[in-house]
């Protein structure tokens, strides 16, 4: 938390001042909205703080998010969101600056969603008797915003990498386009991990998963939400390749996963042995079902697994 309160202006700070600290460890988004009460999210609910947040407050916290250079953030203005130190990242919406029908940028930026990350070391515990079967195996891990799904990887990238029971650690590469599984500053990640991870911080993914194959010889190889088809063939690469992967992508459940035109392709190829499926049924990290590769549910839960 205290990456994110360096960033926000005064009023804010004092705002959340107010709050004991239970609530502020609870707290999962901070939206700010120019002119509108300040939103937090806990457990999905919203609840609303008695200040409206100024043009000034919107002003000071995107001039601190690019170091006081709006060249920094260029690029970041361009996806839509920010990652900051401790892999926090935060949202932005504006006008949008179209250049041939491509996005170039945001201006007059009045809202920000500052969506906190947090680390749960363990919670990838229960699920080795389904993933591994003397090689981890090829895993999917599904669910809407906020299910806990980076929560989970980056703690599967730690356990792997360090090694559990009589499972040896193995060599793990992490694409961590976004900076949110492992958070790096000047190329050190801030969770933990074990000594055989290697990580490409801001890295787009296909790229990335080809580099790492190329350079790394990775046994097992790590990513966030992937979606676009050049990610899918990088992904058939890999596992051609022989390396095993894990990886997220958004989706309420297994039947939404063959809607998705790249991810329908994953799954016509055979490439995921295991499907994680989360919700927030009962809270953030709620495990719903994991599936084999032909798509049967391997075991039902509602259990919250503490994403």
């Amino acid at each position: 938390m205290h990456r994110i309160i360096e960033i926000l202006p005064d009023t804010i700070k004092q705002a959340l001042s107010e709050l004991s600290q239970h609530e502020v460890d609870q707290i999962e988004e901070i939206r700010i909205r120019t002119s509108r009460p300040l939103e937090l999210i806990n457990k999905g609910q919203p609840h609303f703080l008695n200040y409206k947040a100024t043009l000034k407050d919107t002003t000071i916290l995107l001039n601190r998010l690019g170091n006081y250079s709006m060249y920094t953030l260029e690029e970041e203005l361009k996806k839509g969101y920010v990652t900051i130190k401790g892999g926090h990242r935060v949202g932005l919406c504006g006008r949008v600056i179209l250049e041939n029908g491509i996005v170039k940028g945001i201006r007059e930026i009045s809202s920000f969603n500052i969506r906190m990350a947090k680390e749960k070391i363990g919670i990838a515990k229960p699920y080795v008797s389904h993933l591994f079967n003397k090689i981890w195996l090829n895993t999917l891990v599904i669910g809407p915003p906020q299910t806990g799904k980076t929560t989970l990887l980056r703690d599967l990238a730690r356990l792997i990498s360090t090694g559990s029971g009589q499972i040896q650690a193995k060599k793990v590469a992490i694409i961590d386009e976004r900076s949110e599984i492992a958070g790096c500053v000047d190329g050190i990640p801030q969770y933990q991990f074990g000594h055989r991870i290697d990580i490409l911080d801001a890295c787009p993914k296909a790229e990335g998963l080809m580099m790492m194959i190329r350079s790394m010889s990775p046994e097992v190889i790590i990513a966030d939400e992937i979606g676009k088809m050049e990610d899918a063939e990088a992904l058939l690469e890999a596992v051609h390749a022989g390396v095993s992967v894990i990886v997220s992508a958004h989706a309420f459940t297994f039947s939404d996963l063959q809607k998705r035109p790249s991810l329908k392709v994953l799954l016509e190829n055979g490439v995921f042995q295991r499907v994680v499926e989360l919700s927030r049924n009962n809270g953030p990290g709620s495990l719903n079902r994991i599936y084999n590769g032909e798509g049967k549910p391997m075991r039902d839960t509602g259990k919250v697994l503490s994403c």
